[in-house]
């Protein structure tokens, strides 16, 4: 299947490892012009280093102007920015119950804020164009909120919202707002939260792995670039009709439709 990806202008924040870089490759490799953005400037550069059409660039998107300054260099590189990626890693885990008023500020900064600042910098281009694809790397605790993991479901959720309602402002416009919500992918996010819940619970890590991956249908957890071929179709032409949606990539650990 041809995704017309071809010489699109892609950014993809958070993208230096796990489902960012996995992300980056699958549209790489589809002929798109990719910026990878993360904290750690040498891996990024090394990564983008590796794909046909890529530059990488360090930045911190939780320090002010970060995605005015981001927006800008990606547009220097390559262009207009086609295809937005909406990503980044995680707050720490814990409950509710145990939150700060300034826990949350922050981690509505990382996951909601930001952006919606980064959003709001590319969509007046794609509208004008009469194409674009906004995709969010959720969590399935958008739909079923995970155990110790708060202050990720509450701002994801939020973010959820926010683009459910811009999804249906835009679609006239040629531009697709998507949300893919992964479930145990086998990252190094995923590897730190198993170990946090093996601290939490005395077992070991892998013993911690194993009973997630029983609850699993699928008996195990998800490769990054099997994640990645979703946000791929997401990205490209034959996705045009849909819009507004929640789509997991999850194995069938969410039990509900």
């Amino acid at each position: 299947m041809d995704l017309g990806l071809a010489g699109k202008n892609v950014l993809i924040p958070g993208s230096s490892s796990g489902i960012g870089l996995a992300i980056a490759r699958a549209l790489g490799g589809e002929g798109a012009n990719v910026v990878l953005a993360a904290r750690r400037r040498e891996t990024v550069e090394a990564e983008a280093a590796r794909l046909p059409s890529a530059v990488g660039l360090h930045v911190d998107l939780t320090s002010d102007g970060a995605p005015e300054d981001l927006v800008r260099r990606a547009e220097e590189a390559f262009g207009p920015v086609d295809v937005l990626v909406l990503n980044s890693g995680g707050p720490p885990p814990g409950g509710a119950a145990d939150m700060s008023a300034e826990q949350a500020a922050a981690a509505v900064n990382q996951l909601l804020l930001q952006h919606i600042r980064l959003t709001s910098l590319v969509l007046p281009g794609m509208r004008r164009r009469g194409w674009g694809r906004i995709i969010a790397v959720g969590s399935s605790g958008v739909q079923q909120p995970l155990p110790n993991l708060a202050l990720s479901n509450m701002a994801r959720a939020g973010l959820a919202g926010y683009l459910k309602t811009l999804a249906a402002e835009v679609a006239g416009d040629g531009v697709t707002v998507n949300m893919v919500l992964p479930g145990r992918i086998d990252t190094d996010r995923v590897a730190s939260l198993d170990a946090a819940a093996a601290g939490r619970s005395g077992k070991q890590p892998d013993e911690v792995r194993a009973a997630s991956e029983a609850a699993i249908p699928a008996g195990r957890y998800g490769r990054p670039e099997e994640f990645a071929a979703v946000v791929a179709f997401l990205a490209g032409n034959p996705a045009s009709y849909v819009t507004g949606e929640q789509i997991r990539c999850d194995g069938g650990m969410v039990r509900s439709y």
